[in-house]
C-alpha cells in the first residue's frame, strides 16, 4: 500500500503547513520564552563560594573514607566518588570535607575493567575462529565447485 502523499499533492499540503506552524511557534516559543526569563532574573545574582582547599594549602585531618546514605544526599562533597575526607585549611583554619578516592574503590574498579577487557578477549577470540571456519567452508566449497566444473 502507498503513501498518503503520493495521491494528490494537495493531500501533503496541510500536513507539511501544520508541521511548519507547529515548528516556528516552538521556535519563537523558545526565542520570546527566553527573553522574557531573562529579564525577570537578570536582578539575581548567585554567589558561588569556593571551597578553602581550593585556594589555599590543607591538611587532612580525617583518611578517605566512604559516605554513608544520609551524607550522600545532603553533601555536595559526597556526590562525585561517594568518598570524603575531612580537610584543615592552614591559612583561614577551617575544617571543610573534600570528596576524594579511595584506594579500595579504585582497586575495585580496576579488577571490574579488567574483568569486562577479559570477557570481551574471549567473545571476540570465539567470534573470530567461527567467522575463520566460516571464511574456510566458503573457501572449500569454492574450490569444489570449480573442481566439479572441470
Amino acid at each position: 500500500m502507498e503513501s498518503d502523499c503520493r495521491i494528490p499533492v494537495a493531500c501533503c499540503r496541510p500536513r507539511v503547513l501544520v508541521l511548519h506552524a507547529l515548528f516556528w511557534g516552538l521556535v519563537s516559543l523558545r526565542v520570546f520564552g527566553a527573553a522574557l526569563l531573562s529579564d525577570d532574573k537578570a536582578t539575581a545574582v548567585k554567589v558561588v563560594v569556593a571551597p578553602c582547599w581550593l585556594l589555599e594549602e590543607f591538611v587532612v585531618t580525617t583518611e578517605c573514607s566512604q559516605c554513608t546514605a544520609f551524607q550522600t544526599r545532603s553533601w555536595s562533597s559526597c556526590g562525585p566518588t561517594g568518598y570524603v575526607e575531612r580537610v584543615n585549611c592552614t591559612r583561614s583554619n577551617r575544617d571543610e570535607y573534600k570528596s576524594c578516592r579511595s584506594a579500595v574503590m579504585e582497586e575495585h574498579l580496576f579488577w571490574k575493567f579488567e574483568a569486562a577487557m577479559l570477557a570481551l578477549t574471549a567473545l571476540f577470540a570465539v567470534v573470530v575462529v567461527v567467522r575463520q571456519r566460516w571464511l574456510d567452508r566458503l573457501a572449500s566449497e569454492k574450490v569444489r565447485r570449480q573442481i566439479e566444473s572441470i
